[in-house]
């Protein structure tokens, strides 16, 4: 075979092979960007699915009320005025500071 046709030869199938890989590249792209399209209306639908199944919220009830607090200092005192007027014995005193103190 002369060189001039085995050249000639060569560029069609270099040709060819080129043309291959450029389709073979553009379908990879288009499958390529086909999932991504598939994988994100999938995602969504079970976004829309999961929010349709979840149970609704669940109501709390209120924290129970607290106890105002005690100012421990004026009940000390109220109870040591007590004391020294004779109305608490000294059992009645520490009974009733020892629960003031527990609380």
């Amino acid at each position: 075979m002369p060189r001039a046709r085995r050249r000639r030869r060569r560029r069609r199938i270099g040709a060819a092979v080129v043309g291959t890989a450029v389709v073979a590249g553009t379908a990879g792209a288009v499958h390529h960007h086909q999932n991504k399209k598939y994988d994100q209306q999938d995602y969504e639908e079970q976004q829309q699915y999961q929010e349709q199944q979840a149970p609704p919220p669940e109501e709390y009830a209120a924290p129970p009320e607290q106890e105002p607090e005690v100012d421990m200092v004026a009940e000390l005192q109220k109870l040591g005025n007590l004391h020294e007027s004779g109305v608490l014995t000294d059992e009645e005193f520490a009974a009733a500071k020892a629960k003031l103190l527990a609380d």
